[in-house]
């Protein structure tokens, strides 16, 4: 089995004078973020098991890149590398959404048995321009539709149903002039979207449920987020995708797993700057497996693609409080959004648009004044 490296940032920080030595810089800019990497980890794996490990800090990085040596080198340096690129802002029509702060997309599900509205703006179309026309004005840069439950459990969708409930949304928000996103896994789906105004595809399969998503993404030039998912059918969420069916090491096997479906994606045609990727929390992960994720989140950036973290009213954050329904989640939702910023995490896909942009907006302000506070630095 051929041995893989992963490239871990591990010490973070809020700018980059602070971890100034005097003799030149002592940390990095994170994938363009506003986050700040002065300390990481190489670790080699092999069969499951860890066969090298070293921390190192910015000094050292060309020796700590160079041990492993030959084709692991040079995919460490490739690592690094990524976690240095800043990302191109995404164009979708005439908006510009840039990714050098924390973005917001806003979820419009039109199911009827979404978890997180009862069906309402399917089931009210006015009502559900009104909540796209409420999460615009409150700063979403990007609106999500959705019209497959996937949640554990919900029911199959068929294409044509599908179809029909995500167009009228696709319509309206189109006629207010958003971005639009589609959370679909089906070209047949997307297909229609883009005809009526969409932008963006959000695959949740990571293009690996419909082989004709590649050459539709790919042809009609939207970007796409690739996002992980275990199930290889209809389930998202089962683990007959996995060998074993579990994960050997949650965080490395989603890792393996993006960056596999990014390079299928972009040798299928679809421009390498056009791809962004989501660790899919909660889908087909236990509370363990979701916490090492968020931990290791900075890990990802070694990809070479923007992340989007989808953690909003997730069952975790009841598991880890006092079982709240998925009303009753919204601090749970901004701790989560809040550890994905620390992170460096590009866009967040929430439900409460207008409290997590001012989580947002207050998170920029602490960092903006941590980059012009030097009146701690030594003489």
């Amino acid at each position: 089995m051929t041995a893989n490296i992963y490239l871990h940032p591990i010490g973070l920080s809020n700018a980059p004078q602070t971890e100034s030595t005097g003799d030149g810089p002592g940390a990095i800019r994170l994938a363009g973020s506003m986050v700040y990497a002065s300390r990481f980890a190489v670790v080699v794996r092999e069969e499951g098991k860890v066969i090298h490990r070293r921390v190192f800090g910015l000094k050292d990085a060309s020796e700590a890149l160079g041990e492993p040596g030959g084709a692991l080198t040079s995919e460490a340096t490739r690592q690094w590398a990524n976690l240095q690129k800043v990302h191109a802002p995404l164009t979708l029509g005439e908006r510009t959404v840039r990714l050098d702060q924390p973005q917001i997309m806003g979820v419009l599900n039109v199911t009827p048995d979404s978890f997180s509205d009862g069906g309402e703006w399917l089931e009210k179309p006015d009502a559900g321009r009104a909540h796209a026309a409420a999460m615009v004005e409150a700063g979403a840069a990007i609106i999500d539709i959705g019209g497959e439950s996937t949640r554990p459990g919900g029911a199959a969708t068929f294409e044509g149903d599908e179809i029909e409930r995500v167009m009228p949304a696709v319509e309206y928000c189109a006629s207010m002039g958003a971005a639009i996103s589609v959370d679909t896994r089906r070209a047949g789906v997307l297909e229609a979207a883009l005809a009526k105004g969409a932008h963006m595809a959000n695959d949740v399969s990571a293009l690996r449920y419909d082989p004709r998503m590649i050459d539709l993404v790919a042809g009609g030039g939207c970007p796409v987020i690739l996002m992980h998912a275990p199930g290889t059918g209809e389930d998202l969420h089962s683990k007959e995708g996995l060998s074993g069916g579990d994960y050997s090491d949650v965080v490395s096997d989603v890792f393996d797993t993006l960056k596999h479906q990014r390079e299928k994606a972009i040798a299928g045609g679809i421009a390498e700057d056009r791809i962004m990727l989501d660790p899919g929390i909660g889908f087909g992960k236990t509370l363990g497996e979701n916490l090492q994720l968020i931990n290791a989140l900075p890990l990802f950036h070694a990809l070479g693609s923007p992340l989007l973290l989808g953690m909003s009213r997730k069952r975790m954050i009841g598991a880890l409080s006092r079982e709240e329904g998925a009303h009753e989640r919204l601090g749970g939702s901004i701790a989560l959004a809040m550890a994905a910023m620390n992170a460096g995490a590009h866009m967040l896909r929430v439900h409460d648009v207008a409290e997590t942009v001012q989580a947002r907006n207050v998170w920029r302000g602490m960092r903006d004044a941590a980059l012009t506070d030097f009146s701690q630095l030594p003489l």
